[in-house]
């Protein structure tokens, strides 16, 4: 009989909630909740290879009963799964079809030409199609190649792509922005307009090169939450489970220095730090919560967030799109054009902006009074036993 771990509903929850609230940083941030401009890490940097690792986690409880059902079963479920996650995520980039066009609200199709005379396009990739992508072929690892295969076949994964982006890389600087070679299969797969731009040249940072060893996340999740499901609540557990985390940094930060940790790029040692900081941070979750007991307010909170993780997540990059078409009036620009903010850009010019002569505290407490509005919505739905799932 396999045990429930509250705190692993926490660690996800704790995810979440962090994974809205660095995404919903509406001016200039705090470098602790902003991404390392290139090699190197940040804790924003550390929330979604946690939301990875946390799927994995999941994983390991209900992969027994997806044995039990047959691989018929197992297939449908798991390609079902993914297809509509990253469908999902695909029509989040897309929606709400429409778009501001010389004042007229337009069809936003696959592609079109901006007001500057620029082409652009619906990004391809994304976070949730990484997640799809990650639980799609984690699932098939673990399932077919149980433990061992599964932890042989992830070493294989991450020292691959060690030697794809050193040999595929530009010499002079393989794991540089221009350097990487996993820019070239996506544009090439997908076209330019398509890929991110928000590095000022085309780069996607959820590639689908970069998506290879981010499977090996999910995988280490799944070893982790097998291990605690079946060695049961113990401090033996607990300590291994820490020595683990504590190797696995170790590495990382090795192997770093050679294949430099990279969160944009998704380095071999990325991983393997990640999954180390994952492992322990659960550790002192589980250490917390099952064995003292030390739960409340904080628990609470964080715990309705992983209840309703993949709706909340969707719900927060839905609303900001759906509300941007609505248009605020908001003075006149210096060429003499109506200026106008979106419901959620008024929010941060006149209520978030003005609390403080630094803008960071303006960006952070936006972000805090979203994740307050969304924490009262999976509250609510908490309360009323509504959980949403794909």
């Amino acid at each position: 009989m396999s045990q429930r771990y509250y705190s692993l509903d926490v660690f996800r929850g704790a995810t979440v909630a962090f994974m809205i609230m660095v995404n919903n940083q509406a001016g200039p941030a705090y470098e602790l909740l902003d991404h390392a401009p290139w090699h190197g890490y940040t804790p924003t940097d550390l929330v979604f290879p946690f939301f990875l690792f946390a799927v994995g986690n999941a994983m390991a409880f209900v992969m027994p009963r997806f044995e039990q059902a047959g691989t018929n079963v197992f297939l449908k479920k798991v390609i079902k799964r993914s297809l509509l996650i990253f469908l999902i995520g695909l029509f989040l980039n897309w929606c709400p079809f429409l778009r501001w066009s010389h004042d007229h609200l337009v069809f936003k199709g696959w592609t079109w030409v901006n007001d500057s005379g620029k082409i652009q396009g619906v990004r391809v990739m994304g976070v949730l199609q990484r997640i799809a992508l990650c639980y799609l072929f984690a699932s098939l690892i673990v399932y077919f190649f149980k433990t061992k295969g599964a932890y042989y076949i992830s070493i294989i994964i991450l020292l691959a792509y060690w030697v794809l982006c050193a040999m595929l890389g530009d010499p002079n600087d393989p794991y540089s922005l221009q350097g990487y070679f996993g820019t070239m299969l996506d544009v090439r797969l997908f076209g330019e307009p398509h890929v991110y731009h928000g590095e000022g040249v085309p780069f996607d940072p959820e590639g689908l090169a970069s998506t290879l060893p981010a499977i090996v996340q999910v995988v280490f999740g799944y070893l982790v939450g097998q291990y605690i499901q079946q060695k049961g609540k113990n401090y033996e557990m607990l300590s291994n489970l820490f020595v683990a985390g504590f190797i696995l940094f170790i590495a990382g930060v090795c192997w770093g220095e050679v294949f430099p940790i990279n969160k944009k790029i998704w380095t071999s040692s990325y991983v393997l730090l990640t999954s180390g900081l994952a492992a322990l941070i659960l550790g002192v979750c589980i250490y917390l919560l099952e064995f003292k007991e030390v739960k409340g307010w904080w628990s609470r909170f964080f715990d309705v967030f992983g209840k309703n993780p993949l709706f909340i997540f969707v719900l927060s990059g839905f609303l900001p799109r759906v509300l941007g078409l609505i248009r605020i009036e908001n003075g006149i620009n210096s060429d003499g054009s109506v200026s106008y903010l979106s419901p959620f850009s008024w929010l941060y010019e006149h209520v978030c902006k003005p609390v403080s002569d630094n803008l960071k505290n303006g960006s952070l407490f936006y972000s805090i009074i979203l994740i307050l509005i969304y924490w009262l919505i999976v509250y609510v739905m908490d309360k009323r036993k509504i959980y949403m799932k794909v």
